[in-house]
């Protein structure tokens, strides 16, 4: 706790591609951009000095956001101006150290912890440990070990991911496991050695739960007997949106469910293409007429579509922790999920919804059934969600816990440390 005349404690949060700032749905703009803001704006109500790096992709923006009096998001140029995938941003990372280090001379700061996001942040983070002292902690938001296994097509930086992902583990003063699984994830599957505390992520318990069912599909427009079956977030193979179409066209309920997938899309790009495929499949078994495609869902309308559905399905391949399932349960709603990764920790089965095998359409389809067939079940689930959330995950918290965890590790006397071996 800090008080008042105490000079306030400065951290940088660096999550090179996910923007704090930038509108949710957009091109790749997920779950990691909600997480990084909503601890930052938290942890500057607690009493620090919060600076949130990350990647300038749009010659548009501004350089630095002011989202409160000790919380702001600050653009580094790190490449050109426009939007990269992921997987092709590695190159540009020494430019964005190089960027980082020019901020701190030209604003007279120099940072004493820092808290990395996603595996190129981490190495950014080693970087600069090499030059200036640095206490740093890292939430991986996703494992290559886990992602490589997933997919048929592994991309030519997985090497270097991969080795990044072992150093910083080995390296930082503290990993950041989001749940027990993904802790799991990290012993077995990358190294041993390493430090790892277990904060959730959290989610805004003011804003989601706010809206009764009714109120909420008034506002949209829904009918207040539609069975409404929501997806939301990214068009991305691995999200298991195909799982969702198929499952609501095996329901034997089907004629009576409106499914809603919410989620931004940009033509031409990998986003925009997976949608197009989406809506293929939706074509494929008949579902044209009771699907909707809402685009984007923001701060104006994505509480309203959590509120008005009955069940929200999350089919990812792989999860490290899932912040839709959390903001669905806030929300009063049940959620049939992947039985895979931090679902296994945010979702009880038979509690606060289900857990169902990835890519398996039929067991999605039977859960489907199961809650939409039993209202008064499916109203007991979402209030143990609902109340499951309250007590583990609200953003509040979480900064809470990540001060502490700060605090402890600034107190702790430096030890030698192995460097980073990964070149960009």
């Amino acid at each position: 706790m800090f008080f008042l005349g105490q000079k306030q404690p400065r951290i940088a949060l660096i999550s090179e591609h996910g923007d704090p700032a930038i509108e949710i749905g957009k091109e790749e703009a997920g779950g990691q951009n909600v997480y990084v803001r909503q601890v930052g704006e938290a942890l500057a109500c607690q009493g620090w000095q919060v600076d949130m790096f990350t990647r300038q992709s749009d010659a548009e923006q501004p350089a630095i956001v002011q989202h409160s009096r000790h919380c702001r998001t600050i653009r580094l140029t790190a490449g050109p101006k426009t939007f990269i995938p992921r997987d092709e941003l590695f190159p540009y990372m020494p430019e964005f150290v190089r960027a980082f280090q020019r901020f701190q001379i030209e604003n007279g700061i120099q940072y004493k912890v820092a808290h990395t996001h996603y595996w190129m942040s981490s190495w950014v983070g080693m970087e600069l440990r090499k030059h200036q002292s640095l206490k740093l902690l890292h939430t991986y938001h996703s494992l290559g070990a886990v992602k490589y296994q997933s997919i048929a097509t592994i991309p030519m930086i997985a090497k270097t991911r991969l080795a990044t992902e072992k150093v910083c583990l080995e390296t930082a003063d503290r990993i950041v496991a989001t749940s027990p699984q993904e802790r799991d994830h990290m012993r077995s599957l990358v190294s041993h050695h390493g430090n790892i505390d277990v904060i959730p992520c959290g989610t805004d318990i003011r804003r989601y739960g706010s809206v009764s069912q009714a109120k909420a599909r008034q506002q949209l427009g829904i009918g207040p007997d539609e069975k409404v079956v929501l997806y939301v977030g990214r068009f991305d193979r691995r999200k298991g949106i195909e799982t969702a179409v198929r499952a609501v066209s095996q329901s034997k309920l089907r004629d009576q469910i409106k499914l809603i997938i919410g989620g931004g899309s940009r033509p031409g790009q990998s986003d925009g293409i997976e949608r197009d495929r989406i809506e293929g499949i939706v074509s494929e078994v008949g579902l044209q007429a009771t699907t909707q495609f809402p685009g984007r869902l923001g701060n104006e309308n994505l509480h309203l579509y959590y509120a008005a559905a009955d069940v929200c399905l999350v089919p990812s391949h792989y999860e490290p922790f899932g912040l839709v399932a959390i903001e669905a349960m806030a929300s009063h709603t049940p959620v049939i999920a992947s039985d895979v990764g931090g679902l296994q920790y945010t979702v009880i089965p038979e509690v606060t919804g289900l857990l169902a095998p990835p890519k398996d359409d039929a067991a999605f389809a039977k859960g489907i059934d199961r809650i939409l067939s039993n209202p008064e079940w499916r109203n007991q689930l979402g209030q143990a969600g609902r109340k499951r959330v309250e007590e583990k995950f609200s953003w509040d918290g979480v900064a809470s816990q990540l001060g502490d965890l700060y605090n402890q590790v600034m107190e702790e006397q430096p030890v030698k440390k192995r460097s980073a071996a990964v070149s960009a």
